[in-house]
């Protein structure tokens, strides 16, 4: 009797632990009403309805890139970088190029790469180019080196171009509108270590920039203020255990004094003030004046840096930014040692370097912002005045449909 129950019993049991096994792998993976519905699969295809397809345009339009951990707190103002930049009037552009940080190839775009309604003319075989101002004034809206030549110095910096460049432009023929102008200075920078291989491996080709004037407070250094590195014409062929070992070399923290107000330290007298106070004068002057630029790129961010470009001056150029990875100086293969020297004599431009990186990727990162969400209005706005469109439209549509049956059901009478 057992026996034959148990052989009755069996197979309901083993089709309820199959049905039991077959329910885990088909039921959802959350149980009850905390999963969300799936659309079936012809909405899926259409993309759903009108109004969950503006709710995906406002998600697509919302996307801004990933939240930055700033390092450094600026106010709002010191973020947005909108200058009202007037070409025909009587604002000018004035680019600070500092050596070996890609200024040569940002000022050939300036000359050659931007949508103007009068593009500058260059000469082939010439580096300089005529930059008018639209409607035939012959007045320049840049000052640079591919535009006005070194019209303060080879490479002068900060200090000597604020000092020199009104009165380099009234020499240009253009004199009783110096209470008119604005100028708009603008840089750029590079990671330090890079930037310093660069230049040793420039000078190590026989570069020497022995023309600057490096003027300040009216003056050019005396040799002893200011001593050269090497005893000949140039400094050609040094290695970088020399180029690190001398103590005057400007290449040391180049960014920070092309940046900072050299008078507020005594220029480049260093026995006016002890060396702790002069560096910490130096450094801060520096960031204050870079913040306080119309603009400034990195060379590490090309892209970027064409996109904060337009941005601030409400100008595009014609053809991307290229990004270069591999220079001379990426080509120099030193170890760990090394590097950490270079960044000990270079420790001011480090930090300079941190506060510039930091303050730039929080500019590209509020202009993504504000320019996600200007489209998000305007696509908002886009879609309320079509919708207002089609509440007109429908009305007309409905009254005509009505004439035409009364007029068909009109004819019918008659016949």
């Amino acid at each position: 009797m057992d026996e034959r129950f148990n052989r009755w019993l069996l197979p309901p049991l083993l089709a309820l632990l199959f049905l039991l096994i077959v329910y885990q792998y088909v039921s959802p993976a959350c149980p009850g009403a905390a999963c969300p519905r799936r659309p079936p699969a012809s909405a899926a295809r259409r993309g759903g309805g009108p109004a969950e397809r503006e709710e995906e345009e406002e998600a697509a339009a919302a996307a801004v890139p990933p939240r930055l951990v700033a390092k450094f707190p600026f106010a709002r103002g010191e973020l947005c970088r909108r200058v009202r930049f007037d070409m025909r009037g009587r604002d000018v552009i004035v680019f600070l190029h500092i050596q070996k940080t890609g200024g040569t190839t940002f000022g050939r775009h300036l000359v050659r790469n931007i949508r103007l309604e009068q593009p500058c003319y260059c000469r082939a075989g010439q580096k300089k180019c005529a930059c008018h101002r639209p409607g035939g004034d012959k007045d320049t809206w840049l000052f640079s080196r591919f535009s006005t030549g070194w019209s303060c110095g080879l490479h002068a910096d900060w200090t000597e171009l604020t000092s020199c460049v009104p009165a380099a432009m009234e020499r240009r023929g253009c004199a009783g509108n110096r209470t008119l102008r604005n100028f708009y200075y603008i840089t750029m920078l590079r990671d330090p270590v890079s930037r310093y291989l660069s230049e040793w491996k420039h000078v190590q080709r026989g570069a020497t920039w022995k023309t600057s004037l490096h003027m300040c407070d009216g003056r050019s250094p005396t040799p002893d203020e200011l001593p050269t590195c090497y005893e000949g014409d140039d400094w050609s062929g040094v290695s970088l255990q020399e180029f690190m070992d001398c103590s005057y070399n400007l290449a040391n923290n180049r960014q920070v004094r092309m940046l900072a107000d050299l008078s507020l330290v005594g220029c480049y007298n260093l026995t006016f003030m002890n060396e702790s106070e002069r560096n910490m004068i130096l450094l801060q002057s520096a960031k204050n004046n870079l913040k306080n630029m119309a603009f400034f790129g990195l060379t590490e961010f090309q892209r970027k840096t064409q996109y904060l470009f337009e941005r601030t001056f409400n100008l595009k150029f014609i053809s991307p930014f290229t990004q270069f990875n591999v220079t001379r100086a990426s080509n120099v293969d030193i170890g760990e040692d090394v590097r950490q020297r270079i960044e000990e004599l270079n420790f001011l431009d480090v930090q300079l370097y941190e506060y510039a990186k930091d303050l730039f990727l929080q500019r590209f990162q509020y202009s993504k912002q504000e320019e996600h969400q200007k489209n998000r209005l305007k696509r908002r706005e886009e879609r309320r005045l079509l919708r207002e469109q089609r509440a007109h439209q429908w009305p007309r549509e409905e009254a005509a449909e009505v004439a035409i049956t009364e007029d068909y059901n009109s004819q019918v009478a008659r016949w």
